[in-house]
């Protein structure tokens, strides 16, 4: 099979241990020689995790620029691009995106505050083993990688998913096995605590949910201690890395300048006026203390830095010694909340959900099942969707300016989290045959979004007549810790988000939670405090719940009337050609005269759908035609198509043609057929006998 050669010399490193009862083999020295590179195996699951760290930093940086690309491979699962004109890979689909930034979530706060140097960690699969998920094989490999570099990175960090097998918790469950759990839930975290969480549910409860944090902590124990066993062998350096931090000279002036205004401008009931006053102070701040002429002057960036920087403690302050958050409200209060429904007139569902100042609008649309996004992904099985739910965040939802461009990274990710939250409660669709699309639109922010479109988007499927199951109402929940003391908040502000430790997202019905969603940034947090945070969200998760269902307390009983209504036919497999007709013929001639939609599945299931009952009706008919059986003694309206000596052939219905003999057309003596008809004539015939290969029989003299 021939040999690798290191060019630089190196010797290939492999180790191993077990993962959740596998073998997984981290090696190194082997691929990606100018990269620090591993490659780690799981099953038949292979993925490559590189990474680099520049040795100065970006001197232009604003935040940390790092970067994190989870890269499929269709080759990986021995497949080739379902597109009929692009083969190649192109940008991320929406899945990779989302495993970008679970990899992303765990790393990210366990670099030092002020690291500026650009750092980038890629994960690309190499062979994916159809029952064991890549995702958190790939974090494995880009930690190490990242490791492997000697940047600041204070990881390793490792995550696995955990699901419901039999009744029991496990880690790392197949593909197969994950079908069927009502769990599907992701940990990452480091040996100190849980780092990041990321969850889909079928109305988990709260202990169980707890139970699995604390099983997940412990299973990823093996995969850190294999990373650090990895770093010692290769020996790697640590690097030498400057890092930029505020002047404490400017912001113990700042501090001084802005502190006997300072409470008073940063908290008060009144929102708007609150962020008014908050504007007012950091201008005079940067007018005191920036000069554009005197060189020697701090620049109006790093004044706003330092300043958000001190308005950030003060949060943090205010809310441990005093038990003051910005608005005045305590832990566990939720902001003023109001919904209401229907609010656009042609939308097949539509509301508005607003909290403090974040408010979303929920559009809902109903179409046909042949809508369904089929996703072209590396997976084996191309799915079909029939639920999707998009989030936007247009800039002025923040009172910003900016150009208008394509969902970005956040957009995709919170879409996905609100359609996680909703998906256990929608209707199967051999129950409700329809491809549901919801869209959240963010008209203003101020915190909890993402949550708010999960509201939104449940008011909005009610008031389009969807048959959820059961509502869905969301909470994000936020901690202030300074290390001995932890406040826990429920249904966070920006404020308290920007200024916090954790940014923990629930989502759920009366009677359990349906998604779930943790970042945090410090290093790890206890499953005791998550539970606490849980309950919390719990209560206010009610809350919550209790508003939206004064405005609409069930799904409507009625759709709109600009929403189509599908009847579903049920023919026999064979006579589907029949209803296609050659090349698609038949069945456009039935949509371009009805104006409907037909969406045929296996096994002879047929789906017309229209607004118009009278249009419907019509295809309905049509299509029952062309399958329909003639029944002998039964009438039909026929059209003659054909005429000769021995007797006419007429169609008595949809492409089925039989024929009148000459000594069925009159109750007299017929000597030439074309003296009584002509063709295009249309009139009655009756069926009086089917031979043994089908052919009708019909009798103009008998109807």
């Amino acid at each position: 099979m021939g040999q690798t050669i290191n060019p630089y010399g190196k010797d290939i490193i492999s180790i191993e241990t077990e993962f959740c009862g596998r073998p997984l083999k981290i090696e190194t020295n082997r691929l990606a020689f100018r990269a620090s590179s591993v490659t780690v195996t799981y099953g038949e699951t292979v993925v490559l995790g590189t990474a680099n760290a520049r040795k100065d930093p970006n001197p232009h940086a604003e935040y940390f620029p790092l970067m994190i690309d989870y890269e499929e491979r269709f080759y990986a699962a021995g497949k080739i691009s379902g597109s009929r004109f692009i083969k190649r890979e192109g940008r991320p689909s929406d899945k990779a995106v989302l495993v970008s930034r679970l990899i992303d979530r765990p790393i990210r706060p366990l670099f030092p505050k002020g690291y500026m140097n650009e750092v980038q960690g890629t994960a690309t699969v190499l062979s994916m083993d159809p029952e064991l998920a890549p995702d958190t094989i790939a974090m494995i490999a880009v930690s190490c990688a990242l490791r492997l570099t000697g940047a600041p990175f204070e990881g390793p960090v490792a995550g696995v998913r955990m699901g419901v097998v039999d009744g029991k918790l496990t880690a790392f469950p197949t593909n197969t096995q994950l079908a069927d759990s009502k769990l599907d839930l992701v940990v990452a975290g480091t040996k100190d605590g849980v780092m990041m969480v990321e969850a889909g549910a079928n109305e988990v409860d709260e202990d169980t949910m707890v139970e699995a944090l604390d099983l997940a902590f412990d299973a990823i124990q093996s995969a850190l201690e294999l990373q650090n066993e990895l770093v010692e062998k290769v020996g790697a350096e640590t690097q030498v890395f400057e890092v930029i931090e505020d002047d404490a000279e400017l912001s113990d002036a700042i501090q001084a300048f802005i502190k006997p205004n300072l409470g008073e401008n940063l908290r008060g009931t009144d929102p708007e006026a609150r962020l008014e006053r908050v504007r007012e102070l950091r201008q005079q701040t940067v007018e005191h203390f920036c000069d554009s002429e005197d060189e020697s002057k701090p620049s109006e960036h790093v004044v706003k830095e330092v300043f958000a920087h001190l308005m950030k403690k003060e949060v943090r302050r205010s809310i441990l010694e005093e038990g003051l958050r910005p608005d005045l409200r305590k832990p566990a209060d939720i902001r003023p909340l109001s919904s209401e429904v229907g609010v656009l007139p042609r939308a097949h569902g539509s509301s508005i959900f607003t909290r403090g100042l974040t408010q979303a609008l929920n559009v809902t649309t109903l179409a046909s099942t042949s809508f369904a996004q089929i996703q072209d992904t590396m997976d084996l099985n191309d799915n079909e969707k029939y639920f999707m739910h998009h989030y936007n965040f247009p800039a002025y939802s923040v009172g910003d300016i900016r150009p208008l461009r394509g969902p970005g990274r956040r957009e995709i990710g919170h879409g996905a989290l609100a359609e996680r939250a909703l998906e256990p409660v929608m209707p199967k669709v051999e129950d409700f045959p329809y491809t549901i699309r919801t869209v959240s639109e963010i008209l203003s922010s101020s915190g909890s979004s993402s949550m708010a479109s999960v509201c939104s988007g449940c008011l909005s499927l009610m008031d389009a007549g969807v048959p959820i199951s059961k509502p869905v109402s969301g909470i994000a929940m936020g901690l202030i810790s300074d290390g001995t003391k932890q406040v826990v908040l429920s249904d966070i502000m920006d404020e308290e988000d920007f200024a916090g430790d954790m940014d923990f997202k629930v989502a759920g019905t009366p009677d359990g939670i349906t998604a779930l969603q943790m970042d945090i940034k410090v290093k790890g947090l206890t499953t005791e405090l998550l539970k606490k945070a849980l309950q919390q969200a719990k209560d206010g998760r009610k809350i919550i719940l209790d508003s939206m269902l004064e405005t609409i307390p069930e799904p409507r009983a009625e759709m709109s009337p600009f929403a189509p209504r599908i009847e579903t036919i049920m023919v026999d497999p064979d006579k589907v050609g029949a209803i296609i007709g050659k090349g698609g013929e038949t069945i456009n001639k039935i949509i371009d005269e009805t104006g409907v939609e037909i969406d045929i599945k296996d096994g002879g299931i047929v789906m017309v759908a229209a607004a118009d009952k009278d249009a419907r009706d019509k295809a309905v008919g049509w299509i029952k035609g062309l399958v329909a059986e003639p029944e002998v003694g039964k009438v039909y309206n026929a059209t003659v198509v054909s005429i000769k000596d021995f007797g006419v052939f007429v169609e008595f219905m949809p492409g089925k043609d039989g024929l009148v003999h000459v000594s069925e057309m009159s109750t007299e003596r017929v000597e030439n057929p074309s003296d009584i008809v002509k063709v295009g004539d249309v009139g009655p015939v009756k069926v009086i006998g089917i031979d043994d290969q089908g052919r009708v029989k019909l009798s103009m003299k008998q109807v």
